[in-house]
């Protein structure tokens, strides 16, 4: 029987996001194959992560393209934004606390790629008089990951409703990041 790879990650990514010290007994568990499988597709809980944090990647940077990032306002790009990764926030929550994936050189130029998109989003809104000037982009996009990270925990541990995630990650950061006069 052929392990389906996508859908170990999934399972991986869905148990990980509701309880990140899980291990990889309950990770193959989770995936519904054994522990040896998994180790044959993962060699340890680190190549999980990476595995993981690759899949995190490419489905940040998909929801960035189906974003349209320069249509429009970046108010409204921003809102487009958060909308696409909500399907993703848990990943990116479990990620966001991974210090593995930050340090050193092994660190994955995708991580680059995506603050480099979402800054000049935020870069945009201020150009345009949109965001406030005072807080740089680079902050604005740790700040959107942060928000995301903490909504998706939030939702998780049942403490926000799902339905109000999109709603307070953007009120909170544009009446942040808004430019008052």
């Amino acid at each position: 029987m052929a392990v389906d790879r996508d859908h170990v990650l999934r399972s991986a990514a869905a148990l990980l996001t509701r309880k990140s010290t899980a291990t990889m007994d309950e990770v193959a568990r989770a995936a519904g194959i054994s522990r040896a499988t998994l180790h044959r597709q993962f060699a340890g809980r680190d190549a999980l992560v990476r595995a993981l944090e690759a899949l995190g990647i490419e489905e940040c940077e998909a929801a960035l393209d189906a974003t349209r990032l320069d249509e429009g306002t970046a108010q409204e790009a921003l809102r487009r934004l958060v909308k696409e990764l909500e399907r993703v926030a848990g990943l990116l929550a479990f990620l966001y606390t991974e210090n593995q994936l930050f340090e050193g050189e092994g660190q994955n130029e995708g991580w680059a790629r995506l603050d480099a998109r979402m800054a000049a989003l935020f870069r945009r809104g201020q150009e345009d008089g949109e965001f406030r000037i005072d807080l740089s982009p680079a902050w604005l996009t740790e700040a959107l990951y942060g928000l995301m990270a903490s909504g998706a925990w939030a939702v998780t541990e049942g403490r926000v409703a799902a339905k109000d995630f999109h709603y307070m990650i953007v009120e909170l950061l544009l009446g942040g990041a808004l430019r008052r006069e």
